[in-house]
């Protein structure tokens, strides 16, 4: 089974943008078990500052996350104009400023801190 790309999942959230967190979660998957920074190693083309936002900050996450060196292009995806909580619930809105982990953080997306997490 091919590698999943940063690049292949921008262009799967973009064709199927209701379905973004399956596709996210998806190259999460992907990349953890397949611990190669090949699959961040090309940029993708920008459109959506939230989309691109959230997945560099993923991309950089992962990279943290298993001690691989993060490509230096993802350091070029600004953060969002507006702060943009994923999600959308109000009510977390405190949790997520606190929890969000720091790739997130930089970037202004606010997320708790078990987002990149699986069961």
């Amino acid at each position: 089974m091919a590698m999943i790309t940063l690049s292949e999942t921008k262009q799967k959230i973009e064709g199927e943008p209701r379905w973004w967190c399956i596709h996210l979660m998806n190259f999460v998957d992907d990349f953890r078990r397949n611990k190669n920074v090949r699959a961040v190693k090309d940029p993708f083309v920008s459109g959506d500052e939230r989309i691109d936002a959230l997945l560099a900050s993923t991309a950089e996450s992962l990279c943290d996350e298993l001690g691989l060196e993060p490509p230096v292009w993802l350091e070029r995806i600004p953060e969002c104009k507006e702060p943009w909580f994923v999600g959308d619930l109000q009510r977390l809105k405190a949790v997520s400023i606190v929890e969000s982990p720091l790739r997130f953080r930089m970037r202004k997306i606010f997320v708790l801190e078990n987002f990149l997490s699986r069961v």
